[in-house]
């Protein structure tokens, strides 16, 4: 890629994401862009394919290691043995929301992009995956629980998915109030904490 080139595309995106975080996705002007970035329409549209397009560029990359780094967390621990898994719960998990932490305020504005302007494009779903891949998560460590001889209760649906929901709008609430990062860190292991001991007192496992 040419100097010339570099330069432009880097313009572009510095101005997307102002005009992002000024608007959000929905209410963000493309013509807005290309003013501020010093170029035309038809010249953006060399650089990116849609608008959407410039925000995927912001926030893909971001996004894609956060989840990649929390599925393997719960691959981790899904693959310790059966019988030291109930005794392991929330340490893997809290290592990995410590990491979270950490990674979020070295990418602020792309996680407040994801989570306070991403409405109108594939982004908006981001909480949504996490809670899907934190259930899927639950349901296999109740398989093992079973198969170990615990009696679990049955865990009605909509109160996981209520608990789930809850966990990450807790944890994410660092971002949209823009907390000090070691003020998040206290908050997220006070979080940590208290979701491990709820899901142990539900499942039966206080004891342990």
């Amino acid at each position: 890629m040419r100097q010339s080139e570099r330069s432009t595309r880097e313009r572009i995106l510095e101005a997307g994401r102002r005009e992002f975080l000024r608007s959000g996705f929905r209410g963000a002007s493309l013509r807005a862009i290309a003013r501020e970035a010093g170029v035309t329409t038809g010249a953006f549209y060399g650089y990116y394919a849609s608008k959407e397009a410039l925000f995927d560029a912001l926030v893909s990359e971001v996004e894609m290691a956060f989840l990649g780094k929390f599925n393997e967390a719960q691959s981790r621990f899904a693959e310790l043995p059966p019988e030291l898994q109930p005794s392991h719960m929330g340490e893997i998990s809290g290592d990995c929301m410590d990491w979270m932490v950490d990674y979020i305020y070295a990418h602020f504005e792309e996680f407040w992009l994801l989570l306070c302007c991403a409405e109108g494009t594939r982004h908006e779903r981001f909480l949504h995956t996490l809670v899907e891949i934190e259930t899927e998560g639950t349901h296999k460590f109740l398989e093992v629980l079973g198969e170990l001889g615990h009696e679990t209760p049955q865990i009605d649906p909509q109160l996981e998915h209520i608990l789930v929901s809850g966990l990450f709008s807790g944890f994410f609430e660092i971002v949209v109030h823009r907390m000090p990062k070691e003020e998040a860190l206290g908050y997220v292991r006070a979080l940590r904490d208290f979701y491990t001991a709820g899901w142990q007192k539900i499942m039966g496992l206080s004891a342990l």
